[in-house]
């Protein structure tokens, strides 16, 4: 059973077997605990992919519109693809994006906690960019289907950035890739805990300095202004 399977697999199957048994013993119908001294495989944790930054710069590229801009945000944002989906324009100012919502499965939805609800400063390059596409209708989604409905981001993954990836020579990876990606350059760049944990929408208190707040402070002004200029030389 679970040959081959990943600790986390294994882990999974061990403690709902646990919790089974754990309810037979509880009604009366065994009495003994076969679980007692069974040791699980430790926890790997596996190095998450991202993209660099010259791959980022070669995507961006060789992508034609709205992905283009679709990719840019996820670089530079570091939003999760559900938030990058859920964007409407009324959420753009003249230098942040305000997350608000997020889409799962084709429906929007609150974001993924409190956290996550915050402005993203904007670098001049890519806050000009989006001026320049704004649409009329502030209510549009951003990113939307023919039918007006948010797209998936696992589609545009699987059609769009694989295909472009694969054409290029980089090796396939999510969008959550763009994410670690954009934190990679957040640690390179030496940019401050509490402006990453914003960026991020962490709320591991481990990653808390102060009091949080959602103010756009000069240091990630600095660092998007900075990151706007290498993504797009």
């Amino acid at each position: 059973m679970c040959l081959g399977a990943s600790p986390k697999t294994i882990r999974n199957v061990v403690n709902c077997l646990r919790s089974m048994w754990q309810t037979a013993e509880a009604w009366g119908y065994v009495h003994h605990n076969p679980f007692r001294g069974v040791r699980l495989p430790q926890m790997v944790k596996a190095e998450q992919p991202y993209f660099t930054l010259e791959e980022v710069r070669e995507i961006l590229a060789a992508s034609p519109e709205p992905y283009r801009t679709f990719y840019w945000l996820a670089a530079e944002t570091g939003l999760r693809a559900g938030e990058l989906c859920g964007v409407r324009w009324r959420d753009i100012g003249t230098d942040a994006l305000y997350v608000k919502q997020s889409v799962w499965r084709g429906k929007t939805q609150t974001t993924k906690s409190k956290a996550a609800n915050r402005p993203i400063a904007l670098s001049p390059h890519l806050a000009a960019h989006l001026s320049f596409r704004r649409e009329a209708d502030s209510n549009l989604l951003i990113f939307r289907t023919k039918k007006e409905t948010p797209w998936d981001h696992n589609l545009v993954r699987k059609r769009k950035l694989y295909p472009l990836c694969r054409k290029l020579g980089i090796a396939c990876k999510g969008f959550k890739s763009f994410r670690h990606g954009q934190a990679t350059l957040q640690d390179q760049m030496s940019v401050p805990v509490k402006v990453r944990q914003q960026r991020m929408g962490h709320t591991d208190p481990s990653l808390t300095i102060g009091t949080y707040t959602h103010a756009i402070s000069t240091d990630e002004r600095r660092f998007v202004e900075e990151l706007g200029s290498r993504l797009i030389q």
